[in-house]
């Protein structure tokens, strides 16, 4: 099994679509309803949408590929505005990872995680962070793994008219 990572260009616009609906829909699935998690899925994940995300050149779009065949993604970028504290430090945001459920265990998403630390270190970031769903224990066990500790912070982060609540989790680079 080849793990590639690459990053995700204009080209790759449609199948980043349908992999981030399908994993985002297989993580939240049953969080809240039909209604909210069909209409966040059109607003934050269509064609369109993604699109103008990949061009920006402040945002990291990353495609994982087992054998050619598209497994995952991550999406950094240095951007403070959902947690404005972080200006304190130079900061790059993990803005999300998500690896398709038929690709679990398969070492991906550690993959992935590898490539943004790595990245996070040789750009001379003090502090690599995200923002994780308080009830994602397994998630949160991933990236204590890889060092994160909670900040003590939270953000809202709703699916719709469905609150939910995410922990921002930080870790100093050496």
């Amino acid at each position: 099994m080849q793990i590639a990572i690459r990053k995700i260009n204009k080209e790759d616009v449609d199948i980043l679509s349908v992999i981030a609906k399908k994993s985002f829909y297989d993580t939240f699935t049953g969080t809240c309803s039909d209604e909210d998690m069909e209409n966040f899925l059109q607003e934050s994940f269509s064609v369109e949408q993604l699109a103008k995300e990949v061009m920006d050149a402040n945002n990291n779009y990353l495609i994982a590929e087992v054998d050619g065949i598209p497994a995952g993604y991550m999406l950094f970028a240095e951007d403070y505005s959902s947690f404005p504290f972080m200006k304190k430090w130079k900061a790059l945001e993990l803005k999300r990872l998500y690896v398709l459920n038929e690709f679990h265990k398969k070492g991906i998403a550690q993959k992935l995680m590898d490539h943004y630390i790595a990245c996070a270190g040789r750009q001379g970031y003090n502090v690599a962070w995200l923002g994780v769903w308080e009830n994602n224990i397994r998630a949160q066990r991933f990236y204590e793994k890889y060092g994160f500790v909670n900040s003590g912070y939270t953000h809202d982060f709703p699916i719709g008219n469905t609150p939910q609540t995410d922990i921002w989790l930080w870790k100093f680079l050496e």
